[in-house]
């Protein structure tokens, strides 16, 4: 293994300052996994992680499983390490914590950097094999390494501290992100099931509203602008409704009506029987009065005749 870099004034770049420093160069490769290692630089560090993580390549691919496959951009800010189809950011190598990059000169397809976690604050080697890229993509990595560098001496130190900046900004971002996705997932729970017990509860649990008709007893108030209204009894039942008179009047074989004085009207006799019926209904009512007002007295009567 060697450094794939160096900052000597005469190093001729493959790419234009340009499309590091304000855009990325992309490369396709084959992701072997991480490695924590105790040093953050040197040949045999990165030998023994190259070294152990093919074997643990070798056990899977016996297993089935492929070598997946990545997508690196460099630029100036870092390296970062794609899924090629979803675009999703696996790992996100800020350059200021790479601290050694290498190719293996024994294979040729094989490169490796070292990276300070974030988080951990471990030192993490990453191995890719790529067939045909390997020493182009460790001279990238050196390039951006160059004109970070410069960009670091022409601002004095500041560049640096804004990229940290940025960088914490970002993962707050990302986090915030996460949260507000799980959030979204609790309330859409939440909300299907409150629907699923309105379903449950809505033919047998509903409750339907008391009648503003009735009283605290289901009783209908008087009210004496409607008379005839229905009154329903303690059960709830509703009493038959009473049937008037001209309803219950029948009428005889010949399809006429039973003679009725005390129905006609003053106007269906001549004055003369008019007069003999309201004198016998006067007299009845008095027989009736004298009844009910000494209803204890019985009259005399006198039979006379032959008693053998």
């Amino acid at each position: 293994m060697n450094r794939a870099f160096s900052r000597k004034k005469d190093k001729t770049w493959m790419h234009t300052p340009e499309a590091l420093s304000k855009h990325y160069i992309p490369y396709n490769a084959k992701f072997l996994g991480s490695t924590e290692v105790e040093q953050p630089k040197g040949t045999e560090v990165v030998r023994d992680a190259v070294r152990k993580l093919k074997f643990a390549r070798h056990i899977k691919k016996s297993e089935g499983q492929k070598t997946p496959k990545v997508e690196l951009q460099i630029s100036i800010y870092g390296v970062k390490i794609l899924d090629p189809k979803t675009k999703e950011v696996q790992h996100n190598c800020q350059l200021h914590r790479i601290s050694f990059c290498a190719d293996d000169k024994t294979d040729k397809r094989i490169f490796t950097f070292i990276c300070k976690d974030s988080e951990s604050n471990k030192h993490l080697c990453y191995v890719f094999d790529s067939e045909k890229c390997a020493e182009e993509i460790t001279l990238t990595i050196g390039q951006a390494f160059d004109l970070a560098y410069r960009k670091f001496l022409e601002s004095g130190g500041k560049d640096v501290e804004t990229r940290k900046q940025i960088a914490g900004l970002q993962k707050r971002i990302h986090e915030l992100e996460t949260e507000n996705m799980e959030l979204k997932n609790k309330v859409q729970d939440l909300e299907n099931q409150l629907r699923i017990s309105q379903v449950h509860t809505s033919p047998a649990g509903s409750v339907t509203p008391k009648s503003p008709s009735t009283d605290i007893f289901d009783m209908v108030p008087f009210s004496p602008i409607s008379p005839q209204s229905s009154t329903p009894t303690r059960n709830g039942t509703q009493p038959p409704p009473v049937p008037s008179r001209s309803a219950e009047i029948k009428r005889d074989l010949f399809g006429a009506e039973p003679f009725d004085p005390f129905s006609c009207g003053a106007g269906d006799f001549p004055p003369d029987i008019q007069s003999k019926l309201d004198e016998m209904q006067h007299k009845s009512y008095f027989q009736l009065l004298g009844f009910f007002q000494n209803p204890w007295e019985t009259p005399t009567t006198e039979f006379r005749g032959n008693f053998g």
